[in-house]
């Protein structure tokens, strides 16, 4: 069982928002809207998906990562790695 179990609808709602907002940037692109309006969804969509990364990113620390040092050993040192670098890649993006 994956971290984000207990909040897997909230997260498939959000997504499915995103994929509506993508949907309307296309429209909006298609229908010759102006640029500085296309970009602001454009930014809206990033910030969306950034808040669905955050969330999946803090079930994630408080049951994967949470579990697996209470477990400790090898296991542990894996999963703060893992952490880690998802951590980087947020930051980087």
């Amino acid at each position: 069982m994956h971290g984000y179990a207990d909040n897997k609808d909230n997260h498939l709602k959000r997504m499915r928002r995103i994929e509506g907002q993508v949907r309307g940037i296309s429209k909006m692109i298609e229908s010759d809207k102006y640029c500085i309006d296309v970009l602001t969804q454009v930014a809206a969509v990033n910030k969306a998906l950034e808040a669905v990364a955050l969330g999946l990113l803090d079930d994630h620390l408080k049951h994967c990562v949470s579990d697996a040092v209470a477990e400790g050993g090898q296991v542990a040192d894996q999963k703060i790695s893992e952490a880690s670098a998802a951590i980087a890649r947020l930051v980087k993006s």
